[in-house]
C-alpha cells in the first residue's frame, strides 16, 4: 500500500447486478483500489447474497483485488472455493468461527491475505490471538446483514483503539458501514486506511466516478 494513501473498496452489494461488470469497470476506471464482496448466508446474518461464481465471472475482466468479506457460518469450509475464484483478501468473523486461529492459517496457506472483521458489539480483544497472523482488520460501523444502514458514530473511538492496537504492524485497518463523504473523514481521522463504500458509490447522487471523487475529496490532506 502506498504510504499515506487511503484505499477505497466499493461494495458490489449495492451495484446493479443486471450490469455488474459495467459498474465494476466504472469503479475501476474512476480510481477504486479494491472491490469489496459481501458474502452472506442467511444464518450468520439475516440476508443471502452471492458466492464464488460471481467472483469467477469477474476474474480476468477486472484488475482490482477482490476484498471478500465472509459473513457466514463455517467460513473455513469455503476457503478453497474463494481462493479458486480469485479472492485477494478473505475476511472472517470471530463470532462465526470457534477456531479462528486455524482458519486464519488456512486462509494464508491458500495464498490469500487473511482478515478479521469485528461486529459493533465485539471487543478488540477478539483480535489478540491472531494479530500477528493477519493482514487486515475490518471494523464494522453498522450491524452486518444489509447495505444502506446508518453509520454508528460510537464506533469512531473503537477505530482509534484498533489503530493503536495494530501499531506499526503491516496490517490494513478497514472500515465498513455507512461510509460516504460525510463519514469518511471521521474514520480516516481515527486511523482507518481502507474504506468500504456501497450505496454512496453505486447509488449516490452522481455517476460512479463522481461519487468516488466526492469521497476522495472529503478526505483530509
Amino acid at each position: 500500500m502506498e504510504r499515506g494513501r487511503v484505499l477505497l473498496s466499493p461494495s458490489i452489494l449495492s451495484a446493479d447486478f443486471g450490469r455488474l461488470l459495467a459498474q465494476v469497470q466504472e469503479a475501476e476506471e474512476a480510481g477504486a483500489d479494491w472491490l469489496h464482496v459481501d458474502v452472506m448466508d442467511g444464518h450468520f446474518v439475516p440476508n443471502l447474497t452471492i458466492g464464488p461464481p460471481v467472483l469467477e465471472s469477474l476474474k480476468g475482466k477486472v484488475g482490482l483485488p477482490l476484498d471478500v468479506h465472509l459473513m457466514i457460518e463455517r467460513p473455513a469450509d469455503y476457503i478453497k472455493a474463494f481462493a479458486a475464484a480469485g479472492a485477494a483478501y478473505l475476511t472472517v468473523h470471530p463470532e462465526a468461527d470457534a477456531h479462528l486461529h486455524r482458519t486464519v492459517q488456512a486462509i494464508r496457506e491458500a495464498g490469500i491475505r487473511p482478515g478479521v472483521a469485528l461486529n459493533p458489539s465485539t471487543p478488540l480483544s477478539a483480535l489478540e490471538c491472531v494479530l500477528d497472523d493477519i493482514s487486515l482488520v475490518l471494523i464494522m460501523t453498522v450491524n452486518p446483514g444489509f447495505g444502506g444502514q446508518k453509520f454508528i458514530r460510537s464506533m469512531v473511538p473503537k477505530i482509534r483503539q484498533a489503530a493503536a492496537l495494530i501499531g506499526d504492524r503491516d496490517i490494513i485497518l478497514e472500515v465498513d458501514g455507512g461510509i460516504g463523504p460525510e463519514t469518511a473523514p471521521l474514520v480516516v481521522g481515527a486511523g482507518a486506511r481502507a474504506l468500504v463504500a456501497g450505496n454512496s458509490v453505486f447509488r449516490g447522487k452522481g455517476t460512479v466516478a463522481q461519487n468516488i471523487k466526492a469521497i476522495r475529496d472529503s478526505l483530509p490532506g
